[in-house]
C-alpha cells in the first residue's frame, strides 16, 4: 500500500509528537478495510500568549463514499490531547465499519424484489 500523507496544522508542535502522530494514524488507517483519501491532525493552543495548559487536537479523515470522520480532544499536553482524540478516533471508525458491515448483510429491495418475482 502507498504511504499516507497526513497533515499537520496548528501550533508548533515537536518532533517527537509529529513521530507519535505519524506512527498511531498510519497504523490506525492501515487496519482499516477501506483506504482513506486524506488525514488531517490539527494542534491548537486554547489559551494562546496568556498561558494555561488547554491544548486541543482535532482529528479529521477523509473516506472515499463517505463522510468525513472528525474528532476532537482537549487536554492539558498535546500528547495527552492527541491520546484522547485517537480513541475517540478509534470508536468512531470502528462504527463506521460496523454500519457498512450491517448495509452489506441486508439484502436490498430490488434483489428481494426480483427474487420475489422469479419463478
Amino acid at each position: 500500500m502507498a504511504a499516507i500523507k497526513i497533515e499537520f496544522r496548528g501550533s508548533g508542535e515537536g518532533r517527537a509528537l509529529r513521530a507519535r502522530v505519524s506512527a498511531q494514524l498510519t497504523g490506525l488507517v492501515d487496519a482499516l478495510e477501506f483506504r482513506p483519501t486524506s488525514v488531517r491532525a490539527t494542534f491548537t493552543d486554547e489559551n494562546g500568549p496568556k498561558g494555561g495548559n488547554a491544548f486541543r487536537c482535532a482529528l479529521e479523515v477523509r473516506l472515499p463514499r463517505r463522510t468525513a470522520v472528525h474528532v476532537e480532544a482537549v487536554s492539558t499536553t498535546p500528547r495527552l490531547a492527541f491520546d484522547g482524540g485517537l480513541a475517540k478516533l478509534e470508536r468512531q471508525l470502528a462504527r463506521v465499519r460496523d454500519t457498512a458491515r450491517a448495509l452489506k448483510r441486508r439484502p436490498k429491495k430490488y434483489f428481494v424484489a426480483k427474487r420475489a418475482l422469479s419463478p
